[in-house]
């Protein structure tokens, strides 16, 4: 079953097109990486597929909604994840599960065993009422990806999720990553690191607004007779002609 659909996809800006006829599926429980350098368009799509911005044309569908005709239904059904720490620092961990359970729509009485539930899974139980400002930066992005899907969505949208974290604590952040995909979650996933698109099941490489790869790593590994995704990446991103996206 597939979480998103994409058939032509495009967006234009005058005449600009930043994304340029994307045609591709990411299934159930499926982590997904898409990569591309500053200026390739996957800012801009990804901003499509979260309901943000409205296509010039082509259609997707996310979480079996139009992205087009369906903004709000899409918006309610993912969960979405940045580099910017975006969680409360003067609540604690408990108080901003509460906060955002309550935002997403989460019943009110189904909240406290959903946050034991993650207090749990992230290993947190004594942090529970740990004023947020108080927790290291990758124990901060992993509470920030528990809150992400705490309201079970189909998929979530993680963009450049670990930046600025050390390497263990974002090995460590990839374990929460396979768990959620494990329990069905997509994962749809930006990253600047290149040994993280490692860790996806498949990844596509965006060159100026259009997708020039997409298979799993050791495949695009074979294709392209890399030793690494970075060297795919790098071969790739040399095709580009523009800068800025």
């Amino acid at each position: 079953m597939n979480v998103i659909e994409t058939e032509r996809l495009t967006k234009r800006f005058g005449d600009f097109v930043a994304v340029d006829r994307l045609d591709f599926q990411v299934a159930r429980g499926e982590i997904f990486g898409f990569l591309g350098a500053n200026g390739a368009g996957k800012t801009t799509a990804m901003r499509m597929l979260c309901g943000l911005s409205v296509p010039t044309s082509g259609t997707a569908r996310v979480a079996g909604f139009d992205i087009g005709r369906q903004t709000e239904s899409v918006k309610k059904s993912i969960g979405y994840m940045s580099q910017k720490f975006s969680l409360y620092d003067d609540l604690t961990v408990a108080e901003n599960f509460r906060l955002f359970g309550g935002i997403y729509g989460v019943p009110s009485r189904e909240i406290p065993s959903r946050t034991d539930e993650m207090l749990e899974l992230l290993d947190f139980r004594s942090e529970k009422n740990t004023f947020v400002k108080s927790l290291p930066l990758g124990w901060k992005q992993k509470l920030s990806f528990s809150i992400a899907i705490f309201h079970r969505p189909g998929v979530v949208f993680l963009d450049e999720p670990t930046g600025g974290v050390d390497p263990v604590s974002r090995r460590r952040f990839w374990e929460l990553i396979y768990e959620a995909s494990d329990r069905g979650i997509t994962v749809f996933a930006t990253t600047h690191y290149m040994d993280e698109a490692e860790y996806c099941h498949r990844a596509s490489i965006m060159v100026d607004g259009r997708i020039e790869a997409l298979d799993t790593p050791a495949r695009l590994k074979q294709a392209h007779g890399a030793a690494s995704m970075d060297e795919v990446f790098r071969n790739l991103a040399r095709k580009a002609t523009r800068r800025a996206d």
